[in-house]
């Protein structure tokens, strides 16, 4: 069976520019996928991997790494970045409701019960706060 393989291959890729400060904001889609040939010459497509990402603003995601280390009391050795998996940093539920606590007061927003408990990772605790803010201010 001949196979090719892309390691990453990038699906779409769409920015906005906001007029009101003028940052552009953009979304992109990225999937690590295999084709193949079998021998009976249909191809066939498998995804290993499939990642969505949203670029918050660095100073967001920064804030959002401060509030889950001082929530968590993670020592200042312990690496934080956007993959950060809360529970792998030991969060329990009643830990996610905490930090989620902490980023409303911090952020002055109101997070829907409902997208709370889809925040798994740093990085998307982020996204969620610029996606709350961004409806704020076109309220």
């Amino acid at each position: 069976m001949a196979t090719i393989s892309a390691t990453s291959v990038r699906f779409g890729s769409s920015l906005k520019l906001s007029s009101r400060t003028g940052q552009v904001t953009g979304r992109s889609i990225t999937s690590v996928v295999s084709v193949g040939w079998a021998k009976n010459g249909f191809p066939s497509l498998r995804s290993s991997s499939f990642r969505v990402s949203c670029a918050a603003k660095p100073e967001t995601v920064q804030k959002v790494c401060e509030i889950v280390r001082k929530q968590l009391v993670l020592s200042p050795e312990t690496e934080l970045t956007p993959e950060s998996k809360f529970s792998a940093l030991g969060a329990d539920s009643l830990d996610t409701v905490e930090i989620v606590m902490g980023l409303e007061e911090e952020f002055d927003i109101s997070v829907e019960e409902d997208n709370s408990q889809n925040i798994t990772t740093v990085q998307e605790a982020a996204d969620l706060i610029e996606s709350i803010i961004q409806k704020k201010g076109e309220a």
